[in-house]
């Protein structure tokens, strides 16, 4: 061999060197995947479950667990789906390759349906914090779980509330057509008919319109007592402030993902009255909901959203079932986490054999004096 090819050799086989040597450092820390739109009109919401995941990473990691007698070393990858079926199928597979042992997402149920189906198909649990349509644990698969209570029960309990309770004689519904906001509709449509109401009109529009006076001036000829809004902020918002411009009187009545600080800034004085559904309990009723609410806004500065508590407690529900298999491999801790029972911060935490949560719950709100105010929660 020649001095220049032997020159040649060396370098290669320690480049290649290091290469195996990076290789085995990554095999020392186990990557938990967060898929969420980070940017686009659902950031924030995205950006409210990373954080949350991060949160319940670097506890873990600062906790000394010990998993196949290493310390578990965590590290978040995280994606932007932004809030797009195609784009979280992509973002799905990018995780997978890059070898995550659990996901944690996706936001938007229209997002979620597509990538799991990856996710399954790779082996790779998939707990979903916020992602709400039925379908989602509905499809057969033994590696997605939701750790939230799902549309049928959410907008089915806000259908028979607007009947039995507000006595709404004549109901109008507008959705959003992303799979969250159809789903949830339908849902609601559903109780309602099924409570004997009377559903006087159901307008459609789409998660990035800004103007409803079409559906709105369609609706209010016909007289409605309660208008029904699925889909998220900030378009709740906006419905209700154009609701009042118009002189509709009817009750506003929103799903998930509206009991947030935006509605409140955008519809600003119309916004007293308002009422919308939330998945879960009061987070200052839970024994360790106002600690969790404070710790987090202490690590990152700001108020947390709706589902950063879900998102906490999936992540480490996900490390629950590593510890008690005493293995971060996806198809050794699997049956541990559809055994589990977990105290989290959202409540006691099991699956049903689909994967959906065994002991949901939702709660009416209402906003009172500028603030949202817990009415009634439903188990």
């Amino acid at each position: 061999m020649c001095v220049l090819n032997k020159i040649r050799f060396t370098a290669i086989a320690a480049a290649a060197g290091l290469v195996l040597s990076g290789a085995a450092n990554a095999d020392d820390v186990t990557r938990i995947g967060v898929a969420v739109p980070l940017t686009g009109n659902n950031a924030a919401y995205g950006k409210d479950i990373e954080n949350a995941v991060k949160l319940a990473v670097s506890e873990a990691n600062a906790s000394n667990i010990t998993v196949a007698g290493k310390p578990l070393k965590l590290v978040v990858e995280a994606g932007d789906d932004q809030a797009d079926p195609r784009t979280g199928v992509q973002v799905a597979q990018q995780l997978v390759d890059k070898g995550v042992s659990v996901v944690i997402g996706h936001f938007n149920s229209g997002t979620t349906i597509p990538a799991s189906k990856v996710y399954s198909s790779a082996h790779v649990p998939m707990i979903t914090p916020a992602a709400t349509n039925p379908t989602i644990t509905q499809q057969g698969s033994s590696y997605v779980f939701s750790i939230i209570a799902t549309d049928a029960q959410n907008a089915g309990a806000a259908g028979r509330y607007a009947v039995d309770v507000t006595k709404a004689k004549r109901i109008a519904v507008i959705d959003d057509r992303t799979a969250f906001g159809q789903g949830e509709a339908d849902e609601f449509v559903k109780a309602v008919t099924a409570a004997r109401g009377d559903i006087v009109d159901r307008q459609y529009t789409n998660d990035k319109a800004v103007d409803f006076s079409a559906q709105l001036t369609h609706i209010k000829g016909l007289n409605p007592d309660l208008v029904f809004f699925a889909g998220l902020n900030p378009q709740a918002g906006m419905v209700k402030k154009k609701m009042k411009q118009l002189g509709i009187r009817a009750q506003f009545v929103g799903g998930g993902g509206v009991v947030e600080p935006t509605f409140l800034d955008i519809a600003g004085a119309d916004a007293d009255g308002a009422m919308a559904w939330e998945y879960g309990s009061p987070i200052a009723s839970l024994p360790r909901g106002k600690e969790f609410e404070a710790k987090y806004q202490q690590k990152f500065g700001s108020a947390m959203l709706s589902y950063a508590p879900f998102a906490y407690d999936a992540t480490w529900t996900a490390i629950k079932a590593m510890e008690a298999a005493n293995s971060t491999v996806p198809a050794d801790f699997l049956p541990k986490l559809h055994a589990l029972d977990y105290a989290g911060i959202t409540g006691d935490v099991q699956f049903t054999a689909s994967g959906a949560l065994t002991h949901p719950s939702t709660t009416l709100y209402q906003v009172v004096n500028g603030k949202w105010t817990p009415v009634k929660t439903v188990r």
